[in-house]
């Protein structure tokens, strides 16, 4: 490995936890070692997180940069990693305006319900220079029973009748409840009014922003609200999600593959590969695995194996060479690419 040209393999990112008045402690299902003590609340685990800039209404402020936590780069951020071998570690996937990487992957643990919110409408983001699209997906990992999510508002309610439901507390018959259990996946476009339920634990992919408007958060005081911002934001109605949503089952070459979500921000694929498997992996772009659950390893030409297990998040470069796929347990990933750019596939 040189300074300016490293040899790429697959990369582990330490989390950047986030403590949230609505989090619990459930990430630790995922065989995580919280910060804090039993009673922190963390709401929030970012995986992949490259934002030169956090919005100060979504409770941020400041950059937030992942740092390699494996291999020969671990203690870089994934910034410089790319700054050093860009083509190896992109390909031809392009960053974002401000040179950022094109998503954001987290873990969200709602012990409470997350307030109702939306993120800036593609009109409302073309006119203020500071709001950036936020479309997001989420996908249950873990769910109570009778477990719901809030996707979009009732047809027929205007947004007169939205902010007085505002003003007189009574916004939830108002919200368009859907019921959920793991392994179900949504997309939320962003402008979709929305709420991720009580008793639920997610991944979820989105683009690069962390503005968002609070519209209601269920009685609790001290956090602010943006009704002003919010109703400018906000698409009335249900989600339009039917294009962008599938459950479409592929039987790949040592997998059974079934696509979760398809938008113009990226892809989203589960892939289920029984014990004892090898594989070899060659992609032309870059993928990322959030694992959900089993084991494995895979290995790279000139660079140490590395091993994952459940929880754990891994970019895979299409810099890397002779990489092979040893799996020990039965093991479930959900797969993300892009269609920015001509992802080839390992099935």
């Amino acid at each position: 490995m040189t300074e300016s040209h490293p040899q790429v393999y697959p990369l582990m990112f330490e989390p950047i936890y986030k403590e949230k008045v609505w989090g619990g402690r459930t990430l630790e299902k995922l065989g995580r070692s919280l910060p804090g003590d039993a009673g922190t609340p963390i709401g929030e685990s970012w995986e992949l997180a490259d934002l030169a800039q956090t919005s100060v209404s979504g409770g941020g402020g400041g950059s937030e940069r992942s740092v390699i936590a494996n291999g020969p780069l671990a203690g870089r951020t994934f910034a410089d990693v790319i700054a050093m071998a860009k083509s190896a570690v992109l390909g031809d996937l392009p960053l974002t305006d401000d040179g950022g990487f094109p998503i954001l992957l987290k873990f969200l643990d709602a012990r409470e319900n997350l307030s109702v919110q939306v993120h800036p409408s593609p009109d409302y983001a073309e006119k203020h220079a500071d709001a950036f699209l936020k479309s997001e997906a989420w996908y249950v990992l873990d769910a109570d029973p009778g477990a719901v999510i809030y996707k979009g508002v009732q047809p027929g309610v205007t947004p007169e009748q939205f902010r007085l439901a505002i003003e007189q507390d009574r916004v939830e018959p108002l919200m368009i409840t859907v019921p959920v259990k793991p392994g179900d996946c949504h997309y939320l476009p962003s402008g979709t009014c929305h709420a991720l339920g009580e008793g639920v634990l997610v991944a979820e992919v989105q683009t690069p922003s962390d503005t968002t408007f609070r519209v209601y958060d269920w009685g609790r005081t001290g956090r602010e609200l943006h009704v002003d911002q919010a109703i400018q934001c906000i698409t009335f109605g249900p989600a339009e999600v039917s294009r962008y949503e599938s459950n479409t089952k592929v039987q790949g070459a040592f997998a059974q593959i079934t696509r979760l979500v398809a938008c113009e921000y990226f892809r989203i694929d589960r892939f289920e590969v029984e014990s004892s498997q090898r594989q070899d992996l060659s992609y032309t772009q870059p993928a990322v695995w959030m694992v959900l659950n089993g084991s494995g390893s895979i290995s790279c030409d000139g660079t140490p194996d590395v091993s994952f297990g459940q929880g754990q998040t891994l970019y895979l470069p299409p810099g890397m060479r002779d990489g092979k796929l040893t799996v020990q347990a039965d093991t479930t990933w959900l797969e993300v690419t892009f269609p920015q750019a001509d992802s080839s596939r390992i099935a």
